[in-house]
């Protein structure tokens, strides 16, 4: 009988433990709205990854689940377009971050705004959703302060059709060959 108790017991501290590694390393996300078509649709189920940002910062690219200011009740899901101090404008249709144009195949259609030249506060991330013109999000006038970020949209689990890996375009390589261009050009 006394076995009996011991294995429930470690059964017990075992799924609670479980439990607990589960809670604080992911969480579940549903898509509410059509803000990051064509990436990610209205009741698509996602994975985030709450651990992500644990040992590093977000990265140009990278899909984050937020929670937005004012509004604590629905996480926000967005792309990451600017870092803090990076300066990005909206101009012509192009977004430009750190005066470089981005090659941005993941959007719906190209923005039909502009934003002037802003430097992202320190601390803050400037976002933008793939829908562009259809999307609550930074050129609105807000960024999204580091504390707010819940962490990184990671796998699509729903509808089975769209499961998979959520795709990050990782736009430090642009950024960084266009400065080394221009920094080739300067020593000439």
């Amino acid at each position: 009988m006394k076995a009996f108790f011991r294995e429930i017991l470690i059964t017990s501290v075992l799924a609670l433990v479980i439990f607990l590694i589960i809670q604080t390393t992911v969480q579940s996300f549903v898509v509410v709205g059509s803000s990051m078509e064509p990436s990610l649709h209205e009741g698509q189920r996602l994975l985030v990854s709450k651990v992500s940002y644990y040992a590093g910062e977000p990265q140009r690219g990278d899909v984050i689940v937020f929670r937005p200011l004012g509004n604590s009740e629905e996480d926000y899901v967005k792309r990451v377009i600017g870092l803090p101090g990076d300066t990005v404008e909206v101009n012509k249709s192009v977004v430009y971050v750190n005066g470089v144009a981005l090659d941005e195949p993941y959007i719906n259609q190209s923005p039909s705004y502009t934003v002037d030249n802003k430097t992202v506060p320190p601390d803050t991330y400037f976002v933008l959703g793939d829908n562009r013109n259809n999307s609550n999000d930074s050129h609105n006038g807000w960024t999204v302060p580091r504390p707010n970020i819940v962490g990184k949209a990671w796998v699509s689990l729903w509808p089975p059709r769209q499961w998979g890996l959520i795709r990050d375009y990782h736009m430090l390589n642009q950024i960084a060959s266009f400065i080394g261009l221009r920094l080739a050009r300067a020593g000439s």
